[in-house]
């Protein structure tokens, strides 16, 4: 792996008001993401051809592709997990926990196994901006692991305050999250990434893993040796797996999220306030 000054930016399209949760489809050579304030999702194919995927769409922040090629979303809209099938219909999966409602989930990846692990922050339900304005019907924000086979849900992760984005190491063995609630609470609040181990269907020995400045941390992604790839306010920052600093890409727009994708995998695609951009990376 290798960031070095000659890095290529590309600015593929610039059509949203909050771009968010890029997620790499390879049976379409194509990155589905969210305009999250916008209420809808476009794609974008290598060919260069940009479309609307969904509108509305439910205030969508965050995606992921399970085994099968779907797409699995958090809707801050209706609070829940959905699954876009094959034939283009919306599936929700899950949206309550003990009977009481989510906040507004956030982030989401999918393990090898199928289940779907995801983060449960208030930003859909304080305004009417990226959701619906409402009260929390749960007692913290929590990190959820939903089997989407035998309906169990199960809290993770209790241990965070704003948990947002999240990713599994190579082998599935750690987890990373980001916890950024530096933006609720300016003098105790985290601006940094965690890790934990995986046990089954839980998190453990979560610990301090990197600080991510300027801004905060927001979605990130892991590569196949392991290296983390962080949004900043100015960039993705890149981080190896023992958590030491190893580069930046600088980015005109505050970044929200990433994701590796192209035939070879050695594509970053990174949303940034209003664009889609591309970097290619020598892994």
């Amino acid at each position: 792996m290798a960031i070095t000054d000659d890095l290529v930016i590309e600015t593929l399209c610039s059509p949203a008001i909050w771009a968010e949760g890029p997620v790499w489809l390879p049976q379409q050579d194509a990155v589905v993401f969210s305009d999250v304030k916008g209420n809808r999702m476009f794609r974008w194919q290598r060919n260069g051809e940009l479309e609307v995927w969904r509108s509305p769409s439910n205030f969508a922040n965050g995606n992921a592709r399970d085994a099968e090629g779907r797409v699995i979303s958090c809707e801050h809209g209706r609070r829940g997990i959905s699954r876009t099938e094959h034939d283009g219909s919306v599936t929700m999966l899950v949206e309550k926990v003990d009977g009481r409602r989510f906040n507004s989930p956030n982030d989401v990846v999918v393990r090898s196994d199928g289940t779907i692990w995801f983060t449960d922050p208030p930003y859909g339900i304080t305004s009417d901006d990226e959701g619906y304005h409402a009260h929390s019907q749960v007692i913290g924000c929590y990190l959820y692991c939903f089997d989407p086979v035998s309906g169990k849900l199960t809290i993770a992760a209790s241990d965070l305050q704003r948990p947002n984005g999240l990713a599994f190491s190579p082998d599935e063995s750690l987890m990373y999250v980001a916890d950024m609630s530096v933006i609720d609470f300016p003098t105790l609040g985290r601006r940094e990434l965690r890790v934990y181990q995986v046990e089954g269907d839980r998190l453990s020995h979560g610990r301090w893993f990197a600080e991510v400045a300027p801004g905060i941390p927001d979605g990130f992604c892991v590569d196949r040796r392991g290296n983390v790839w962080c949004s900043c306010a100015d960039g993705v920052i890149a981080f190896d797996s023992s958590g030491n600093r190893i580069g930046k890409i600088p980015l005109p727009e505050c970044v929200s999220n990433c994701t590796f994708g192209g035939p070879d995998g050695d594509e970053l695609y990174i949303t940034a306030t209003r664009s889609l951009y591309r970097v290619r990376i020598r892994l």
